[in-house]
């Protein structure tokens, strides 16, 4: 599969889940800091799975207002997702990561709100990139 690539960016990280990561123009540089749970000291520096969380929210809240004008659904305007990753030890070796996706779509028909949640995780690329290989749950609050 060939990808029209519309957008490229880059991040150097340094010193990695102790040390900092930093956009190629600069508009985000960050201090990182292992959690308390994964062994580190914690701190007041941000983890990848904290980035991950906070990309794959806004992306997949795109990919609704997307699917909606698609499906011709409004979007509601206190639309918000919420990404929760965890991280931990895969049972056949190494570490994976697990997600769930909760969609709040304040007025709009469970129904129709089902459809859009689903529709937007055909849409989404981050939905994409992991399908397959990361557990992701849907739901609607």
């Amino acid at each position: 599969m060939s990808i029209d690539v519309k957008y490229r960016t880059s991040a150097t990280a340094n010193g990695g889940r102790d040390g900092r990561t930093r956009t190629e123009d600069g508009t985000l540089d960050l201090q990182l800091s292992t959690p308390k749970e994964l062994g580190g000291p914690g701190g007041e520096g941000t983890n990848p799975e904290q980035l991950f969380a906070s990309g794959y929210a806004a992306c997949f809240l795109s990919a609704l207002k997307f699917a909606a004008h698609q499906l011709a659904l409004p979007v509601p305007a206190g639309a918000a997702v919420t990404a929760t990753v965890g991280i931990g030890m895969r049972s056949d070796g190494g570490f994976g990561l697990d997600v769930e996706l909760a969609a709040a779509l304040p007025g709009l028909e469970r129904a129709d709100a089902q459809r859009l949640v689903e529709a937007a995780h055909q849409i989404c690329p981050y939905s994409n990139a992991t399908r397959g290989n990361i557990d992701v749950r849907l739901s609607i609050i």
